[in-house]
């Protein structure tokens, strides 16, 4: 279970400010005085499976992950989570405990609102409540894409969508190639359904044919299009 953490001023209008467009002024005090403030270091988790779900977080900072747990203990990858997005709220809506982890992959600030607060407010509002339906189809068409990525591409097709995956979503460095997130093997590999000797053995053949440079946990796209190619051939 994650630890409370002191309660701080929090800056709604600029860190949740997709939600904030839809609210009232006094559904914004509801929130303001409802919610709080928590810090997670580098690997700490922010959830477990079988928890039960009583709040929605919001990531204003840091980089998280959504796994499972997988036969043998291997772990899978599902989601990966950035600034400004929304987690821990489906188990609720679907009235289960969790079925997965969340984790922060580097010291991460997360805002916790209760779901008992975000039911009276989804009830009260329907624009809120659209907002939510339309974030919960976003992660099930992206979910069903992966899906068969995962299981029908070849491991050169998986990692290099990995590899772009994680590009799209937290970017680039100020070198404009450097992928902003640095990634152990392990974690790679958990992302991209494969061994983690695979995706060593895959990302050093990468290297090899001058599709990206590696330097430590960094790495970086070199041949952008190629890797496109890669990932479409499967």
């Amino acid at each position: 279970m994650v630890k409370q953490q002191k309660r701080e001023e929090i800056d709604f209008s600029a860190s949740l400010s997709e939600v904030w467009r839809v609210l009232t002024e006094k559904e914004r005090d509801i929130l303001r005085n409802n919610s709080s403030i928590q810090h997670f270091k580098r690997n700490e988790l922010i959830y477990c499976e079988g928890d039960e779900p009583k709040e929605m977080m919001c990531l204003l900072k840091g980089k998280v992950k959504i796994y499972k747990d997988g036969v043998g203990g291997r772990s899978q990858i599902i989601r990966m989570i950035k600034p400004i997005q929304y987690f821990g709220y489906r188990a609720n809506f679907a009235q289960e405990d969790y079925l997965t982890n969340a984790s922060a992959f580097e010291a991460s600030t997360v805002c916790m609102i209760p779901m008992t607060i975000v039911t009276d407010l989804i009830m009260a509002n329907p624009q809120l409540a659209m907002f939510f339906i339309r974030q919960l189809s976003i992660d099930l068409g992206i979910a069903d894409e992966r899906t068969v990525n995962l299981t029908q591409k070849h491991i050169r097709g998986r990692l290099a969508e990995s590899l772009l995956f994680l590009k799209d979503s937290y970017g680039l460095e100020e070198d404009g190639a450097t992928l902003s997130i640095y990634l152990a093997r392990e974690d790679l590999a958990n992302l991209s359904n494969m061994t983690t000797s695979n995706a060593i053995r895959t990302l050093s053949t990468f290297v090899a044919e001058r599709i990206i440079a590696i330097d430590g946990r960094k790495i970086k796209l070199i041949d952008e299009e190629k890797l496109r190619k890669i990932s479409k051939m499967g």
